[in-house]
This record gives structure tokens, sequence and C-alpha cells, in this order.
């Protein structure tokens, strides 16, 4: 079992740069995809970006390609979302997701951290 906590969310002016952290605990970490995630209000959530348990592949929402990245440390337990030339429209609960790599939907989930750009 996993549990996921979000840091470093808050209000930024667009083009600024943010960037989200998310603490694991458990010994598996490098066991699970991490993914991170984010719901706008009013609406669906929707996927921003995910990386493999190693750390070699990753994926990332067409709106996003380009201007974030996602990281992961295993030995800190810890998967990063570093955000820049942030827009209004990114404005959203931003979640941390795992995933065991033997399944294919997330199981675990965090409590979510807002970010808020300002235009």
């Amino acid at each position: 079992q996993v549990q996921l906590m979000e840091y470093g969310g808050g209000l930024v002016q667009a083009g600024g740069s943010l960037r989200l952290s998310c603490a694991a605990s458990g010994r598996t970490f490098s066991s699970y995809d991490m993914g991170w995630f984010r719901q706008a209000p009013g609406k669906e959530r929707e996927f921003v970006a995910a990386i493999r348990s190693s750390g070699g592949n990753t994926d990332y929402a067409d709106s996003v390609k380009g201007r974030f990245t996602i990281s992961r440390d295993n030995a800190k337990l810890t998967v990063y979302l570093q955000m820049n030339s942030l827009k209004p429209e990114d404005t959203a609960v931003y979640y941390c997701a795992a995933k065991s790599i033997w399944l294919t939907e997330y199981g675990y989930w965090g409590q979510g951290t807002q970010v808020t750009v300002s235009s």
C-alpha cells in the first residue's frame, strides 16, 4: 500500500513556474508507475503526466507538453512535476497518483494541492 502527499501548490502569475512534489510512503515505491492529474472547477479530472517505475519513460498530455516535466527520485520516494510557462487554464487541483506496474488503473491518490495561475 502507498500513501501520497502533495506539496508545492500556490498562486503564481501567468508565465511563472511552480514545482510540485509528491512524497510517498512504503518501501515498494520503485514498483509503482506514478502520475499527475488535475481537476479544474466544473470539469472532470484529467491526465497531466506519467512516469514509469524506473523513471525511464514519461508521457504528457498535449496541453502541457514542452512546459511541464515529470521526474522521480526513487531513493527519496518522491515524484515531481516542474511546471513552467504557466497559463490561467492550468489552474486546478493537482493530484498525485500511483499505479502498480502490474495493473492498468491508478489505485492510490493524494489529497491534492491547489495551483492558481493569475492572468
